[in-house]
């Protein structure tokens, strides 16, 4: 049984807001430095970490060193629409003292209005006058997905701790329509295949627990000694078992035909070659049309550990995707690390 670290079943705002903020404090104790690059990322001009400088001068005299910390202060107000009361945001700016960096975080599943923005900016602009404070406070709003994203793009391949906690966060996000995925199809997500990479590629599936969660994408990718070799286009998804000495097939996404069910059961012959013992349990089986040969090559260190998810828009450069042969032969000409 998979543990989770989020709690569900409450559909609360304070539950997110509680899971949200366990989320930044995990990644807070696990790297103090990738916890203030998140807080730099979603803001500029925001240096809140510790700082170590030697010879100093001051006015009077030159210590041989000094530890210094800016004051911050963030305040998040979570919602679970774009419902925000602007009555309550402006009695949330009271919050704030003399820190020199202020965030008012608003965080939602969907963006706030550009009409609510500007009242709470011209909010904001007259607390400053009234309050006489000489830093001023920086609204971010985010997304929940927004979030979730810059938390993601701290971690490195080997944070294999982290990246568990964080896709619990996404899988808890996407239990309660916290993230709303409208894009998948810009999404490619690589899967790591060793001795099952020939037998992959040849049937168009991929397999993986069913309990294990996921982020939706339309694309799928076969990671091999150090690339990405094959990519599809999913056209279904079937969860698939074996109880009470009979196969048992729960489509998700698309059509579970005669052809699907058959390969199925060719993955668990073929998974005992290497050990596994896919009908135990529920698996989760992505099909594609077809595995088109590519290239994608990683070239930094070290495999990656898991899953990675990839925003083909942005490693293409495109607003639009091509057919999947196109996609292929471009990433060919792309590395990534």
């Amino acid at each position: 049984m998979k543990i989770h670290y989020f709690q569900r079943y409450q559909q609360k705002e304070n539950v997110a807001t509680a899971n949200t903020m366990l989320l930044l404090s995990r990644l807070y104790q696990y790297s103090p430095d990738k916890f203030f690059r998140f807080l730099k990322a979603e803001s500029d001009a925001f240096e809140p970490e510790v700082t170590f400088t030697l010879q100093e001068k001051n006015e009077s005299s030159v210590p041989d060193a000094t530890i210094t910390q800016e004051s911050f202060k963030v305040v998040v107000e979570t919602k679970r629409s774009d419902k925000f009361d602007l009555n309550q945001l402006v009695n949330h700016l009271a919050a704030f003292d003399d820190q020199k960096y202020k965030r008012l975080v608003t965080l939602a599943p969907i963006p706030m209005s550009e009409s609510m923005k500007k009242l709470v900016e011209a909010e904001i602009s007259k607390h400053k006058k009234a309050s006489g404070e000489k830093f001023g406070i920086v609204h971010v709003n985010m997304t929940f997905k927004e979030l979730a994203d810059a938390v993601q793009d701290v971690l490195d391949d080997h944070d294999y701790d982290m990246q568990e906690v964080l896709d619990d966060y996404i899988d808890y996000c996407r239990h309660d329509n916290l993230i709303v995925e409208q894009d998948s199809w810009k999404y490619l997500r690589m899967r790591l295949c060793g001795t099952t990479f020939d037998f992959n590629k040849k049937s168009g599936l991929y397999y993986d627990k069913a309990e294990h969660g996921f982020r939706p994408h339309d694309y799928l990718g076969l990671y091999k000694n150090k690339s990405i070799r094959a990519i599809g286009k999913i056209c279904a998804r079937i969860v698939a078992w074996e109880e009470s000495g009979k196969m048992r097939y729960q489509p998700e996404f698309g059509e579970c035909t005669k052809e699907h069910m058959d390969t199925i059961v060719e993955a668990i012959k073929d998974g005992k070659n290497y050990g596994y013992d896919l009908a135990a349990e529920k698996h989760r089986y992505f099909f594609v049309d077809q595995f088109v040969e590519t290239d994608f090559r990683k070239v930094t260190p070290y495999a990656p550990m898991g899953a990675r998810i990839f925003d083909l828009t942005d490693v293409l450069g495109a607003d639009s995707l091509p057919d999947v042969q196109e996609i292929a032969k471009a990433l060919s000409t792309k590395t990534w690390s």
